[in-house]
């Protein structure tokens, strides 16, 4: 068999052992391993571990998915840039309990003019424990600018393949006078909840492995200090509403008015449905509208307590119309309120005795009180306990 028989085979090996693992991936690319996405996306199973390709080809384009103008543009830096905002794209993209991996790439090969400076790219893999990058400096005349591209794009399957955890034979790509040089930083649990807290990652899920992941998820917030049975019958009868959701109950680090919760507390409060068996999303998101953005899709669990605060317009700046135009977003990202009943004001108030605008009531949806009614609150628990 000829080499590039040999090397086509192995490609095409590597690319189906990658979409059988359970790696959901985001590749942004920029200047070179274009090839890698025919190869993956030529390979039945492709659906299972491509979310997402992006080619910021352009300068304004990179620049707008940076959201900033970066000191160079192919750069260890902004290869870190991108890999980190793919992995946070795979988050919101991917199934639920999925493991993620955000790919960057950025590279500066052969060009219609000689280039001064080296032929170089860089290539950086981010999940949720490790970031990985690598810098390769190609010999200059050596290769034509569609054999750097295809070097680029092996070597860049070759880090997801690793990412992956994939066994695979490689053929080296390489010169003896090409230069590679690699740097990996593994983080621990407590790294990642810091970084969620400051915003460089958007949500960490903690999955219960019986649980059957599907797109849809049905998302219970709150700040579940402590949870308590009230809180899992209400999922459980919004999960037999929305039947063939995912159930999530979720957590927000950063709170609109109390300070964020420490990694500590993060950690005590996820402990409550690893015990339960139960799947909880931290994220670090107050807001549901900003929820609505992370969690597209999604069917939020209220209480009518919650639902009256999001519909009065004293929470937007006392502006009617800005409620509106916030929660007319909100209902166009495809998500939904299911409303319980809870005490408002002293008395026991359902989705009926509200007053939704008109534009609105179509993305609430009442949780008969004869399916759910229980009035005790987790501060009430805290107060009979004497936390």
């Amino acid at each position: 068999m000829c080499e590039a028989k040999v090397m086509e085979s192995l490609i095409r090996t590597t690319v189906d052992a990658v979409h059988r693992s359970p790696f959901q991936t985001v590749l942004y690319l920029a200047g070179g391993a274009s090839q890698i996405v025919g190869w993956l996306i030529s390979v039945p199973g492709a659906s299972n571990t491509v979310l997402e390709t992006l080619l910021p080809y352009s300068r304004i384009s990179m620049i707008n998915l940076l959201s900033k103008i970066p000191p160079q543009f192919c750069s260890q830096q902004t290869a870190e840039d991108m890999a980190l905002l793919a992995y946070n794209r795979a988050l919101k993209l991917s199934t639920p309990g999925s493991p993620v991996v955000g790919v960057g790439f950025t590279g500066s090969l052969a060009s219609a003019r000689p280039k001064h400076g080296e032929h170089r790219f860089y290539m950086s893999t981010r999940t949720a424990d490790r970031l990985w990058v690598s810098k390769v400096t190609l010999t200059k005349g050596l290769r034509t600018r569609e054999e750097e591209d295809k070097v680029s794009s092996y070597l860049l399957l070759k880090a997801i393949a690793n990412v992956c955890k994939v066994p695979a034979t490689y053929v080296s790509e390489l010169s003896e006078s090409d230069v590679c040089d690699e740097y990996e930083k593994q983080f621990t649990e407590d790294q990642e909840l810091e970084q969620l807290i400051n915003g460089q990652i958007c949500f960490k899920i903690y999955s219960s492995p019986s649980d059957t992941p599907v797109e849809r998820k049905i998302i219970l917030p709150g700040s579940f200090n402590p949870l308590h049975d009230g809180h899992l019958k209400l999922m459980e009868v919004a999960t037999s509403i929305c039947a063939g959701g995912y159930p999530c109950f979720e957590i927000s680090a950063v709170n609109a008015d109390k300070p964020p919760l420490s990694v500590s507390e993060i950690k005590e409060r996820v402990k409550q449905f690893q015990e339960a068996g139960k799947t909880v999303i931290i994220s670090n998101q107050p807001y549901f509208y900003n929820k609505a953005e992370l969690f597209p899709g999604s069917a939020f669990v209220i209480g009518t307590d919650t639902a009256v605060r999001l519909i009065n317009p004293k929470y937007y700046d006392g502006d009617y119309n800005k409620m509106l135009k916030i929660l007319i977003a909100c209902k166009e990202t495809g998500c939904t309120f299911l409303v319980g009943g809870r005490n408002v004001g002293g008395a026991f108030k359902v989705l009926d005795d509200l007053d939704i605008p008109e534009e609105l009531k179509d993305m609430f949806i009442s949780i008969p009180a004869e399916q759910f009614r229980m009035d005790i609150s987790s501060t009430e628990i805290r107060k009979r306990s004497g936390m």
